[in-house]
C-alpha cells in the first residue's frame, strides 16, 4: 500500500513540476518585465511550499514501501524524489533569493534573465520527479 501511495504522490509532484515547465514558465515569459517578476514571486512562494511538502511525503512513503517490500526500486524512488530539495538549496537558492528580493514595483532589467535561468534549473526538478515516479512504478510491479 505504501508503494502505491508513494507512486501517486510522486506522480502529483511530477505533474506539478512538468506543468510549471511546459505551461506556466512559457506563459509567464510572454509577460513584460515588470509583470513577469510580479507573477513569479507569489507563484514561486506557493509552489515551493507545495512541492517541498509533496516531495517529503513521497520520500517518506517510498522509504516505508522499501522497508515493507524490500524492493530497491522504492529506495531509489525515495532518494530521487527528495533530491529536488538539495538541488534547490545548493544550486537554485541564489537565483531564488535574488528574484524574491527584487522590488516588483521597480524596473528590474536582470529579472527576465534570472527567471529564464530559474526555468532551466527547474527542469532538473521535473526530471527527478519523472525518474522517481518511474522508480516507484517499477517497484509496484516487482511486489
Amino acid at each position: 500500500m505504501a508503494g502505491l501511495l508513494a507512486l501517486s504522490v510522486a506522480a502529483a509532484f511530477t505533474g506539478a513540476a512538468v506543468y510549471v515547465s511546459v505551461a506556466e514558465q512559457p506563459a509567464r515569459l510572454t509577460l513584460d518585465d515588470k509583470a513577469l517578476l510580479l507573477e513569479w514571486q507569489p507563484s514561486y512562494k506557493r509552489g515551493a511550499a507545495m512541492q517541498a511538502s509533496i516531495a517529503a511525503i513521497a520520500c517518506l512513503l517510498g522509504l516505508v514501501a522499501w522497508w515493507q517490500a524490500g524492493s530497491l526500486a522504492y529506495l531509489v524512488g525515495a532518494v530521487l524524489i527528495i533530491l529536488p530539495w538539495p538541488w534547490t538549496l545548493i544550486v537554485m537558492m541564489a537565483t531564488n533569493k535574488a528574484l524574491s528580493a527584487m522590488d516588483a514595483a521597480a524596473i528590474n532589467p536582470q529579472a527576465r534573465a534570472l527567471i529564464v535561468r530559474w526555468g532551466n534549473m527547474h527542469l532538473v526538478r521535473a526530471a527527478l520527479g519523472v525518474l522517481a515516479t518511474l522508480a516507484f512504478l517499477w517497484g509496484s510491479h516487482l511486489t
